[in-house]
């Protein structure tokens, strides 16, 4: 019992970065109206900002890093380090005058974001029993699903016309006097919403720094200096390459990932703004929808926590991704520009992040590599997944098109990626349910890692 306390505890604490990370998207995405009105942005700057984000390439390059760092240096290596790069970025951001220091933000945060996410997942696991091994995961995601709920209140209150719009108001004038251009003192609820997550991630630093460094690290690398073995950066990457069975895994596990993914970085940083350019709602209403989705997200994610170690994975698996083809469905058949079509939109896709497919990725994606490998494996997926999502993010703002009109055409290809990553899926699902680590690593490598 001693020992599952203690593992529910350091998943807690390491699963604020899932918190920070998701922040760190909505809060760029609530805010991006008055961004863009501040600085005077076009869609095309807004997909720049998506590109280089924790949503995306920022992250991407991070967690290609990190993973193999993590792999090297420990688990503990990066929460040591990590979030004070977070809150240089953040800072950044908060002080913000123009589109560089803006974008530069954005990268900075997304690297650190993508830095702890791989270490992260891997910590987890390997702090897991087997009996809760998902359970644990599904708190990570629900971190995942708490962050952007907060921020999203915090942003409507903040917002323009929000109950406490009157204390940013008092706050930009004190800042900058009282002849402030509304644009100007709009911003500062953006402003205020970055120093939210800048809290957050120094409170994270001192739990996670005080953190003990993962057994299964040590074991692997007390093992791997008995035999004599390279343990540097290179030849971690040359063993995942030239295993077979790690490969296979990674493509597996790209796949799935990746065309979820495309879907959802879309939706993580422009849902707002499409539901007020393509369903024609305030930005007040916006962010509401949006908040009431993530409450969604995190309440069905607590129900999948209590049934993950006991229900077949592929089930839920299969029944996360029909309720998501079903929410695109309504896009090109009832449409959102009505009420109806728009809540059902966000009351499915709510229903399917709480049975996302990131939940079986984490999971399968700390299951199914040796602890020698383990992070930096799925550093290198991050990576791909993430730095695809970053290209698609500046696809997808062309064929969106200024004021929505392209977005059925965006529903269908949302719909072809999705139904992907379910066959790919339903093909290739493992079987780990009840097995140890050490037990999956010998079922799959037997004695070659």
């Amino acid at each position: 019992m001693a020992k599952n306390s203690g593992s529910l505890k350091s998943t807690i604490a390491v699963s604020l970065t899932n918190y920070l990370d998701a922040g760190a998207i909505v809060a760029g995405a609530s805010g991006l109206t008055l961004w863009q009105k501040y600085l005077g942005l076009t869609e095309v700057h807004l997909g720049w900002l998506n590109f280089i984000s924790a949503n995306c390439l920022g992250a991407a390059l991070g967690a290609i890093i990190g993973g193999f760092l993590a792999d090297k240096y420990g688990r503990k290596f990066i929460y040591t380090y990590n979030l004070l790069v977070y809150m240089l970025g953040v800072l950044l951001i908060m002080f913000s005058v123009n589109f560089p220091m803006l974008l530069a933000g954005f990268l900075i945060t997304g690297i650190s974001v993508g830095i702890g996410v791989p270490a992260s997942w891997t910590y987890i696991s390997e702090s897991s029993e087997v009996n809760n091994r998902g359970r644990n995961i599904c708190i990570s995601q629900m971190s995942w699903g708490i962050g952007p709920m907060i921020i999203l209140l915090l942003g409507m209150f903040f917002a323009p016309g929000g109950y406490l719009f009157g204390w940013v108001e008092s706050i930009a004038h004190a800042f900058g006097g009282s002849d402030m251009a509304v644009d100007t003192v709009n911003v500062f609820s953006s402003r205020i919403v970055f120093l939210s997550l800048f809290i957050v991630a120094f409170i994270a630093w001192n739990l996670q720094r005080k953190l003990e460094e993962s057994s299964e690290w040590k074991n692997s690398k007390a093992e791997a200096k008995a035999k004599g073995e390279d343990s540097g950066l290179m030849h971690a990457f040359k063993l995942l390459f030239s295993n077979k069975i790690a490969v296979r895994t990674v493509c597996f596990l790209a796949g799935i990932y990746l065309t979820w993914n495309l879907v959802a970085s879309v939706m993580g940083f422009f849902q707002p703004h499409i539901y007020e350019t393509a369903g024609g709602v305030s930005n007040e209403q916006a962010n509401w929808m949006n908040c009431i989705q993530w409450a969604i997200i995190v309440s069905v994610t607590f129900v999948v926590s209590k049934l993950i170690d006991k229900t077949s994975h592929k089930l839920i698996y299969v029944f996360g991704l029909l309720v998501a083809i079903s929410a695109w469905l309504i896009i090109v058949t009832i449409g959102v520009n009505g009420k109806a079509g728009l809540w059902a939109f966000a009351i499915l896709w709510g229903i399917q992040g709480g049975t996302s497919v990131q939940i079986f990725y984490a999971l399968w994606g700390t299951e199914l590599f040796p602890a020698k490998f383990r992070a930096g494996a799925q550093g290198l997926m991050f990576f791909i997944v993430r730095g695809l999502s970053a290209v698609w993010g500046l696809v997808f703002t062309y064929i969106y098109g200024e004021n929505g009109e392209g977005f059925t055409i965006a529903a269908y290809c949302m719909i072809a990626l999705l139904t992907i990553s379910l066959i790919v899926g339903i093909v290739g699902c493992p079987n780990t349910r009840g097995k140890s680590l050490a037990q999956i690593t010998q079922e799959r490598y037997g004695d070659e890692v």
